[in-house]
């Protein structure tokens, strides 16, 4: 997969509420997709799979089966990557756009 491609797969997977959801419940440590499943008690299991499955595919979330247990982390390596390259980069934009503003006010 491209490195464009693989940014829009997270750009993708972040988009749904649901998802982003999903990622903070594995923020402070792994479940498996039952305890996921129980969290999320108003959407059924099949659901819960498909918005995992998104995830998985945009590499967000790293599976591991132990046993009948499939256990879901999460990898926030492409949260951070997308940070570098986008806010990172606006954000030195903007800081430098204000800096200049102050200069040209202080005059």
């Amino acid at each position: 997969m491209s490195s464009e491609s693989q940014i829009d797969a997270v750009f993708k997977a972040l988009a749904h509420p649901r998802r982003r959801q999903i990622l903070d419940q594995l923020r402070d440590k792994p479940q498996t997709t039952g305890a996921l499943c129980e969290t999320f008690f108003d959407m059924d299991r099949c659901t819960v799979m498909q918005h995992l499955r998104v995830l998985e595919d945009a590499d967000l979330v790293i599976v591991k089966r132990e046993g009948r247990e499939r256990w879901n982390y999460l990898n926030s390596l492409p949260i951070k990557a997308i940070s570098d390259r986008w806010i990172g980069e606006y954000a030195a934009h903007a800081v430098r756009l204000l800096d200049r503003l102050k200069s040209d006010l202080d005059q």
